[in-house]
This record gives C-alpha cells, sequence and structure tokens, in this order.
C-alpha cells in the first residue's frame, strides 16, 4: 500500500515541474440569476452540444459543452431562456429571475417524414474555398480583426480576476478506497461524472489572482496592479510553488482569439480566425441567430488534417457590419499531434462596448493529460478569466504608469476569505474546490507524507534532506573517466532550516586510478535574507575547488561528474586539474536584468595525456602548471523569463522572448602571482521563432574575442561533446580540445517541425512522431600572436599517442555540422543522425553519428 501511495506521488512530482479594497468588496444589491442544466435530444436523450442558449432579446449568450452542460448568469431581470441548434426546433422555457436554478431540455427535431427519397451519390462534394459563403464570412472576419481587437481604443482599462486550479484525475472508487487513504479521503473532491477529468478528482493546485490593467497607445504603455495573490503552498524544500505557477501559466496561456497564432501547452495553434486560416481549416455555416440583437451566424470549423496544431468548434459572427467575434467554443481531435492530452475545451464569452464593439468577458479553459487516451487516472486543469469594468477612451493620469510595468499591491497576499468569496460570485463553479488550501497545509503536516515527498526529492532532485542540511546530488556520487578511472563522490549543503542568510556547501571525490583527492567549500551569505536559489538572487560567496575539467566542456543543467555521461566515444584521456579561489556577487532584479561580478585566482595543472610544453631557446620544456588571476562581469537580461526553480538549475519555460547574454573578463599579470594580461568579451542571443503550423526554430548567435597573447587553455575551447546524448549547445561530433580561437562567431538553429509532414502520412501519423533538424555554423581565427605554430614560446598544442597533434585552429573554412532526426518517440525521446561537413582529416574524427536525447514535450 504504502508503495502505491509513493507512486502516485512520484509521478505528481514528477509531472508538475515537468507543472481589501472596499470598491471591489461591495456586493451589488441585485440578486444574480444562475441557469445550469444538460441539453438532451427528447427521442433518444443523447446530450447535444454546442447549443445556442440566450437570454431572449439580448446578447447574454452562452451555449453547450461536447455534453450538452451550460451554465449562464445574469444580474439583469430577464424571465425567458432561448435554446438554439440546426436541425433542432427551438425552445423556451421560462425562468425565476435572482435565483439559481437546474433546467433541463429537451429539444425536439425539426425532421420530417418523406414520402420520396432520391438517392443521386453517396459520394460528398468536395470541399472548396471558392464561391464558399462560410469562407466568404470568415475573410470579412479577417478583413475586420484590427478594430475589433481593441486597436482601435487609445485608452482601456479593466479588472482582471482569474482561478487556476490542478486536479489528479479520473480516478477509482477502488483508488480511493485503499487502506492507505482512510485517514486522507478529505483530499478528495466529487464532481459530475461526464465532467472532464472524471466524477472523482484529487485536488493538489489552485491560485487566484485579481489584478487591475491599463493600456494606452500611441505611446504603447502597460500597468498592471496585482490587488491579490492566492496560492496553494508547498514546502519549498520540495515544490517550488512560484515556479509551477508559472509553469501553468505558460501552460494555460491567455487566449486571444484575433492572435494569428494562440499558446496553449507550449505550443502554437492556427487560430480560426489567422490570416491564413481558410488554408487549414474547413468553414461552414451551421446556424443563424435571428432573435439576437444584432444577428448572429454561427460558424463551425474544423482542421483538413485532424492531427494538425488546430482547434475545431464553433464561432459566434456578429452580422452589423463589424463582423467581430461575439462567442466562441474551441476544442482539438482526439487525434492530434499533442502529447498526453485528453482533451481541451475553451469557451470564450464577449460583452459588448458602447460603441457596439466587444471585447473578452470571460475565457474559460480546461484541459486533460493522461496517458491513455480514454481511460486511467490523470491530471487535469482548469483556468478561468474574468474581465470586469471594462472601460474605453477613458485616460489614465501620467502617474499610473509611472515605475515598473508590474506591480504587487503590499497587502495583495494578505486578502480575507471574504474578498475572494466576492470575486469568485460571478461564476458559482469557481467555489468547487476552494477547500485546497486548507486541504495542503493539513496534508503537509501528516508525517507519512513528508517521508513520502522526502523521497521523491531524493530521486528526482538528488537530495536527502536532513532538516539544516541536506546530502547530494546522488547522480555524482559514482562516475568514471580514462584519468581519474572509478571516482566516487560526497557531499551536500546546508538548509534554510539552517539560516535565511549563510549558506555551506562542500563535496569530496577521489579517483581510484589518479589516486589524487579533489573536494570544494564555499561559504554564501544571502543580502536579501532569502535563499540563495530564489528568485531574486543577491548574495555574495566565497569558494575553493580542487577538482578535475574537460577542457572546454560547458554543460547545462547537469553536472560534469554525472555518472550517464561517463559513457564517452574515442579517446577521452585530457583534463585539467584546477585550483580555483573564487569570490562571486551576484544581483537579480524582479525585470529579470541581472549582473555578477567574480575575481577568480585560477592554477590550471594538465593530467592524462594532455602537457604544457614549450620551446626554450629551441628546447622543448615542460611546464608544470599556469596562473591566471581574473575579474569577470556578467550581464544577463531574460525579459518575461519564466523558470522551474530546481534544487541544483533553474528549468527555463521556453517562451518567444529572447535571452542577451554579456560577459566580460580581465586577466590580471602580477597581482596573486596571474602570469598574463588579456581582455576577453563574450555575447550571446538566445530566441525562439514560432512559424505557426510549422513548427519553432530555436535560434542561438555567439561570438567572442580574447585580446592579448596566451597560451591556449585560455584560449576560447569551443565546446565539443564525446558523450552519446544530443546536446543542443555543444558540437556532437567535435572532439575535446580539437579546435581553439581568438575570435570566433557561430550560429545554431535547431528546428523541431512538430510533426507537420508525419502528419499527413497514413499510419504513421498514429505515431504521433515529430521531424526534427539541425545546423551548427562555427567562424573562428587565431592570431598568430597566439598561434603556437607561429610563436613557439607558447605551449605546444596537444598531440596523440602517434604525435599527430590533436589540436588546431579554424581557417577560413567553418567548422560545420548538421543533422536530421526524428523526436516524440514514445512521448519522450529524440533520436538525431548528425552529420560532420568538414575537417574530416582531423586525427580520431567521426563523419557519421546517432545521438539521443530525453525530451519531455507536450
Amino acid at each position: 500500500m504504502k508503495n502505491y501511495l509513493k507512486k502516485i506521488i512520484f509521478i505528481l512530482a514528477f509531472i508538475l515541474p515537468l507543472f481589501n479594497l472596499a470598491g471591489f468588496a461591495q456586493q451589488t444589491e441585485v440578486k444574480q440569476t444562475v441557469i445550469t442544466g444538460v441539453i438532451t435530444d427528447a427521442t433518444d436523450k443523447d446530450p447535444i452540444p454546442y447549443v445556442t442558449v440566450l437570454f431572449k432579446g439580448t446578447g447574454i449568450i452562452t451555449k453547450s459543452d461536447a455534453d450538452g452542460k451550460f451554465v449562464i448568469s445574469t444580474r439583469e431581470t430577464h424571465t425567458e431562456l432561448q435554446f438554439s441548434y440546426v436541425g433542432y426546433k427551438s425552445s423556451f422555457v421560462s425562468v425565476k429571475p435572482g435565483e439559481s436554478q437546474v433546467i433541463n431540455v429537451k429539444m425536439q427535431s425539426e425532421s420530417q417524414s418523406l414520402s420520396e427519397v432520391v438517392i443521386s451519390s453517396n459520394k460528398r462534394p468536395a470541399y472548396r474555398n471558392k464561391n464558399n459563403p462560410a469562407v466568404e464570412l470568415i475573410r470579412k472576419v479577417i478583413e475586420n480583426k484590427s478594430k475589433n481587437q481593441g486597436k482601435a481604443y487609445e485608452h482601456i482599462s479593466y479588472q482582471q480576476y482569474e482561478q487556476m486550479s490542478f486536479s489528479l484525475s479520473n480516478l477509482s472508487e477502488k483508488f480511493k478506497g485503499k487502506k492507505l487513504f482512510r485517514n486522507y479521503q478529505f483530499l478528495f473532491e466529487e464532481q459530475d461524472s461526464t465532467k472532464i477529468g472524471g466524477k472523482l478528482t484529487l485536488p493538489i493546485f489552485m491560485e487566484e489572482k485579481l489584478s487591475q490593467n491599463y493600456l494606452q497607445r500611441n505611446p504603447d504603455k502597460k500597468k498592471v496592479v496585482v490587488l491579490g495573490d492566492k496560492h496553494v503552498n508547498y514546502d519549498s524544500k520540495f515544490i517550488d510553488t512560484k515556479g509551477m505557477s508559472k509553469y501553468f501559466e505558460r501552460m494555460y496561456a491567455d487566449i486571444n482569439i484575433y492572435d494569428n497564432n494562440i499558446s496553449l501547452v507550449s505550443n502554437q495553434f492556427l487560430s480560426p480566425i489567422a490570416d491564413a486560416s481558410p488554408t487549414f481549416y474547413k468553414f461552414f455555416i451551421t446556424d443563424t441567430i435571428k432573435t439576437h440583437s444584432p444577428q448572429l451566424i454561427e460558424l463551425s470549423f474544423i482542421p483538413r488534417n485532424n492531427t494538425d496544431l488546430l482547434f475545431e468548434g464553433k464561432i459566434y459572427i456578429t452580422m452589423d457590419g463589424n463582423y467581430a467575434v461575439q462567442d466562441a467554443f474551441l476544442t482539438v481531435n482526439k487525434n492530434i499531434n499533442l502529447n498526453f492530452v485528453r482533451a481541451l475545451e475553451a469557451k470564450l464569452d464577449f460583452d459588448k462596448n458602447p460603441d457596439g464593439r466587444y471585447h473578452l468577458a470571460k475565457t474559460n479553459l480546461i484541459i486533460d493529460f493522461g496517458i491513455s487516451q480514454n481511460k486511467g487516472g490523470g491530471f487535469t486543469g482548469q483556468r478561468t478569466v474574468i474581465l470586469k469594468d471594462y472601460q474605453v477612451n477613458v485616460p489614465q493620469p501620467d502617474t499610473v504608469y509611472q515605475g515598473p510595468a508590474h506591480v504587487i499591491a503590499p497587502n495583495a497576499e494578505k486578502r480575507p476569505d471574504q474578498f475572494w468569496n466576492n470575486q469568485r460570485m460571478a461564476d458559482p463553479s469557481l467555489t468547487a474546490n476552494i477547500n485546497i488550501y486548507k486541504n495542503i497545509d493539513t496534508l503537509q503536516t501528516i508525517p507519512s507524507f513528508k517521508r513520502t515527498m522526502d523521497l521523491v526529492t531524493l530521486l528526482f532532485a538528488g537530495y536527502k534532506d536532513f532538516g539544516p542540511f541536506e546530502m547530494g546530488p546522488v547522480n555524482t556520487f559514482y562516475s568514471f573517466n580514462n584519468v581519474e578511472g572509478f571516482r566516487l563522490r560526497l557531499g551536500g549543503r546546508t538548509t534554510t532550516a539552517l539560516s535565511n542568510r549563510y549558506f555551506f556547501e562542500t563535496y569530496g571525490a577521489y579517483g581510484f586510478k589518479d589516486e589524487k583527492w579533489k573536494y570544494f567549500l564555499s561559504g554564501t551569505y544571502s543580502l536579501n535574507n532569502k535563499s540563495i536559489y530564489a528568485f531574486p538572487q543577491n548574495y555574495i560567496r566565497g569558494s575553493f575547488q580542487r577538482d578535475t575539467k574537460i577542457p572546454g566542456q560547458e554543460l547545462q543543467f547537469v553536472q560534469e561528474d554525472n555518472f550517464l555521461l561517463s559513457f564517452k566515444r574515442g579517446e577521452n584521456n585530457m583534463l585539467l586539474y584546477n585550483d580555483i579561489y573564487k569570490v562571486d556577487y551576484v544581483h537579480e532584479f524582479e525585470n529579470h536584468f541581472s549582473y555578477a561580478i567574480s575575481a577568480r585566482k585560477w592554477t590550471q595543472r594538465p593530467g592524462g595525456s594532455l602537457i604544457f610544453n614549450n620551446f626554450d631557446a629551441n628546447n622543448l620544456h615542460s611546464v608544470d602548471h599556469i596562473n591566471t588571476s581574473e575579474i569577470t562581469v556578467n550581464l544577463r537580461y531574460a525579459p518575461f523569463e519564466k523558470f522551474y526553480q530546481g534544487k541544483l538549475y533553474r528549468t527555463p519555460i521556453i517562451d518567444k522572448y529572447p535571452i542577451f547574454n554579456l560577459r566580460y573578463t580581465a586577466g590580471l599579470k602580477g597581482v596573486l602571482g596571474g602570469e598574463y594580461n588579456y581582455h576577453n568579451l563574450m555575447g550571446s542571443i538566445d530566441k525562439r521563432f514560432y512559424l505557426s503550423q510549422l513548427g519553432y526554430t530555436d535560434v542561438t548567435v555567439e561570438g567572442g574575442y580574447l585580446f592579448g597573447k596566451v597560451p591556449f587553455p585560455l584560449l576560447t575551447i569551443h565546446r565539443a561533446n564525446q558523450t552519446y546524448a544530443y546536446q543542443l549547445n555543444s558540437y556532437n561530433l567535435m572532439n575535446f580540445l580539437e579546435f581553439v580561437s581568438d575570435k570566433y562567431a557561430s550560429v545554431n538553429l535547431d528546428h523541431n517541425f512538430n510533426g507537420f509532414f508525419f502528419n499527413k502520412i497514413p499510419l504513421i501519423k498514429r505515431l504521433k512522431l515529430r521531424e526534427v533538424a539541425s545546423i551548427k555554423v562555427l567562424y573562428g581565427s587565431l592570431r598568430d600572436e597566439n598561434n603556437p605554430n607561429k610563436n613557439p614560446d607558447l605551449f605546444q598544442f596537444p598531440k596523440n599517442s602517434d604525435g599527430v597533434t590533436t589540436t588546431q585552429s579554424l581557417d577560413r573554412t567553418p567548422y560545420v555540422e548538421g543533422s536530421v532526426g526524428v523526436g516524440n518517440i514514445f512521448k519522450i525521446l529524440r533520436v538525431d543522425m548528425v552529420k560532420r561537413f568538414n575537417y574530416l582529416n582531423n586525427p580520431e574524427v567521426s563523419e557519421w553519428g546517432i545521438r539521443a536525447r530525453v525530451k519531455f514535450d507536450f
């Protein structure tokens, strides 16, 4: 039983990180009318989806979901509901104003008996865009997008309430009845069994926010003031709650149907009213709602290919000359090339402005995830966004836009329960899971839960918590290489349980082949009285490290002595033994600009087959070590960056925004034994470009220049990879220490087609595979003053056992490698065939290679 619980929480922990203003608190004296119910066929009793429901003679409209369920509310006094659907007679039902009611409606079919049936063909006519009234209508909508999405207004202001909930869903009564859960029944919630996520759920996360938003055109300005912020709080030593919030925010992003592309679950879907939508969608006029003012046209749409990242559903278009979207229902086909998504529904409701145009008033987005498409437990998330007090062309004082664009009110996280109850009154469904706040607080006091989360943290984050101290990371306890042989390592660090100001970290390692001890010790003082791993960081650190390093090996999100990286191709017998004394100062800002200043005294000694040799009076002379003293300044700017903070690394939640890096290093000769004067400047830009249905491209542009005369260990040693893992930022067929430069420029492009081609191949499309391709180009050169072939007093380039030089500079020809591959194998694996296009005569190089990478995508 215990193992069963641990498996459930194990899955949860794996998926999540991979996820008092009086004016606002006042209640209106007009009571709200709330109608819920189910619409079915009067004959066969099957639910009817997407039925238009409205208060007769008004613009208050909604539609039933895929299960025929609907909810509609108003504070106005209306006494009759109208139900309309093509092929059925319109139904009218009386309601009682100011009350909550359940009204189930049975609709009668309009079908009539025919005296004669003539069958002309069993083949449907081919769908065409030409002379298609539905396509002509959607083109009118596209033509009028600019004025209908608010760009015609100089000033806009509104309040936004949003609620995000996430649950372990589709659970069985057998699961709930396990003996292990006998004392934890308070965690489970029951809902209507026809809803997405099934009858039995276990809520695990919820957050609510209320913000005041101001927008201005010419010049463009935006101000967001967060008035309230309430969310579930997990123990930070187990889960980064803020990171989880950002993860869900990316997965369940805002939906603007007027944008060409809509971001959901880390992918981009083409909007049904995108400029190119007639190329990818089929449109059908399925109903005309004449009782609504203005008259509405119900326009249904489906993808031309049901495996593409496209929606299907209905939109309602106003026939008043504005051709605006008045309502929308979006879902996806079950065959879509989207991992783990079992169901997706989005409902968009629009309200009319005084000038007759419409603005988005409410969005309700539900996504259900699961390994099995139709059964078994899974995860269900729901995000509801409500906009109110919407005002247009009401200028705000300039003081409103002063200061940061995003501001959190001082008491935002201390709002009382009544404050939030007032916000939830707009939709009764928003009160469904509010017990989660106290339930999670209670859960975290239970010893068995703490023990289980402790185990999960050990397995995935790699640390075992002992209160003020934690041991790890586990995946570095054992590794091996040709120089050190078997390597054992043990280490750990202090936690906030010891101090919010002082942090210490250490490890010790021993190589059984080189019989040398390696160790590390650091002490850090937090200047903002919070964990040094929490954003924004502001600390000063002093450290000493004696350890080995592969020249030029720069890894992201993994440590070099990770056991899985011990397996390498070719020769791997050149290491550097390093003694590094270092002082760092790091300061991050809320706008995601940061700077870091470090001072380093660095001693490098060659290891394995690596030798430092130079010519002294024409005699070859061996040098035991080199000393350098450096000052480094790093500048980084990542606007709108989102990430999940793990125990070791920040895992980025990649979006469309660029990341800028600039680093300057100065070598100081004569300072603390430094032997060289030099200046090294490096800059890079990383950005993801979304190409709608063609997928996305990750682009990295980088360049550097070194001023001064230095030996090759201080040159830019280009990032190589001799493991069998595909590394995005390394050259996967380049050998360690193969190329060095004192000036270089590079561009890396990695493109994911998201199955654009595979989706159109019969049978293959069922596998939901995705095409990937990459190209990496590196230009570099070495001035004569830094080239040992021209300057014999410099360290000579390394040679192999056959006396052949294995390190060189790039000539006028750039180094180029590319790959094509298949991603999403078993939903987690990417395999690339990599080709190296030049420098094939260098010793011990491979022209071709197969590399694999584990990557979790939706």
